[in-house]
């Protein structure tokens, strides 16, 4: 979507309608019949997705030490956990259940926002659904509003977020829990622009965990939950909030953006409830971070394609969106050792390594005895990374792969947009397929399909609160 024709400066665009009063209007007013039924249907395969991989992220080590700090604060509660045996405080069950939903580095992503879309929004309303008892339409109906706010508020600054070093799920992802929580809450259209407001001064969430491997970033979604919980219960209270929290001096885009860089005002707000961002949210195929799926699969397809061997393979350059080599690329040497399955994620390197030697990338390939073993890491050796010139990003995650062999011939092939993004989507029955994969890796397949059934129905009978309890082990 172009938004250039619509675009205006700053100090013009600050004396129109606040962008939070923008949204809080269409999160206030947006009703049932006002929803395509592509987008609802596509909602609910989303919702499916995260749930799925919260499952799957129960059974890890990590999920286990995070409830254990969780429950060490104010104990247990009514709420619910994904998968675990336990039940929490609203605001802690929402943390451990945004975590495990982001965990895995699975989960769906806005390309052109650079946003994972709904782990925030379905952590706040598996709670805060059950808190106001609210009915399955309901519960798409603030989902939606969240992602089309988050969608647009990320896309607005056009990698920018990232650019000076945070990470715009916990970021902004805060804003869409506020909406969430507030539109579930029934909050008037001027608490939940105080809902925003109040977001200005909780939104958090920085890249610095790249260099070590180290978990901060699975808590920012579950962070962001928790702040957009808590800014919805205050302005429900008549807590007042800044009525610019985005564009105003001090705002989200003055403070995590570089100096001077140019913000599409538009996009907040351009065709909201019309044309439907939800429809251009892509769902992962792989465990990993989106900019290395293009590489992953143009190497994938070299192999079908011609028979590959790692033993065939001189050298590997994979090239990609400029902006984007100093998260999977650089510094190429850590990239190519990676210490945890974690770094392993964000390794282009080891992506296409891993393609190489095992023909997948897969949770399987986030365990030590993978991202150890001696052959895939001798092919990591081999991988070089370089800017690409003709990447369509931000709008999709484009890769090319060009192999050397050792008997001299050049093989290239290049993913110009992303597998899973919205010219190229999983179908419903690839969703499932996935869905199913990470879940009985907790569930037993009859316990899986009854999850599965009740998601899919959330436009009929089914509630967040019945969703919520068959999440729970029995």
């Amino acid at each position: 979507m172009s938004h250039a024709e619509n675009i205006v400066s700053a100090p013009e665009f600050i004396h129109q309608t606040p962008i939070s009063d923008s949204l809080a209007a269409f999160a206030r007013s947006l009703a049932w019949a006002d929803i395509p039924a592509p987008v609802v249907e596509r909602a609910k395969l989303h919702i499916l997705d995260a749930l799925g991989i919260g499952l799957a992220a129960s059974r890890y080590d990590y999920s286990h030490k995070t409830l254990t700090a969780m429950r060490g604060l104010a104990g247990e509660g009514p709420y619910p956990v994904i998968g675990m045996p336990a039940r929490l405080p609203l605001r802690d069950a929402a943390q451990m259940n945004g975590f495990l939903i982001h965990a895995l580095d699975f989960d769906d992503t806005h390309v052109a926002g650079v946003i994972h879309a709904t782990c925030t929004a379905v952590s706040t309303l598996l709670g805060v659904g059950q808190q106001h008892a609210i009915s399955g339409r309901e519960m798409l109906i603030a989902y939606l509003a969240a992602v089309e706010s988050d969608a647009r508020i990320g896309m607005a600054a056009k990698g920018g977020f990232h650019r000076k070093g945070f990470h715009p799920t916990g970021m902004v992802g805060a804003y869409g829990a506020a909406i969430a929580a507030g539109r579930a809450g029934g909050l008037s259209q001027a608490q939940l622009r105080d809902a925003q407001g109040i977001v200005l001064g909780m939104a958090s969430g920085t890249l610095g965990f790249l260099d070590e491997g180290a978990w901060n970033k699975r808590l920012h979604a579950g962070w962001a939950s928790v702040a957009g919980i808590t800014a919805a219960a205050l302005a429900g209270q008549g807590f007042k909030g800044p009525s610019k929290p985005y564009e105003g001096k001090f705002g989200l885009y003055d403070c995590f953006t570089e100096a001077g860089e140019a913000i599409d005002w538009a996009a907040c707000t351009h065709d909201l409830g019309s044309d439907w961002e939800m429809l251009r949210v892509g769902i992962k195929p792989y465990p990993a971070c989106h900019l290395v799926h293009s590489s992953a699969d143009a190497m994938a397809a070299l192999v079908r394609e011609h028979g590959l061997k790692a033993d065939d393979v001189a050298s590997v350059r994979a090239r990609l969106a400029a902006d984007s080599l100093s998260l999977v690329c650089e510094p190429i040497d850590k990239k190519r050792r990676p210490g945890s399955g974690y770094d392993a994620q964000f390794s282009v390197p080891y992506a296409i390594a891993s393609i190489l030697v095992r023909g997948q990338l897969t949770l399987a390939e986030l365990e030590p005895d993978a991202f150890t073993d001696p052959e895939i890491l001798a092919q990591c050796d081999k991988v070089s990374c370089e800017p690409d010139a003709g990447s369509a990003y931000p709008k999709y995650f484009s890769g090319e792969v060009i192999v050397t062999t050792h008997d001299g011939r050049e093989l290239t092939h290049r993913e110009q947009i992303n597998r899973g993004a919205d010219e190229r989507p999983l179908s419903a029955d690839e969703i499932a397929a996935k869905f199913r994969a990470n879940a009985e890796m907790t569930f037993a397949p009859d316990r899986v399909e009854r999850v599965l059934d009740a998601i899919m129905d959330l436009d009929g009978d089914s509630t967040p609160a019945q969703v919520a309890e068959l999440l729970a082990p029995a």
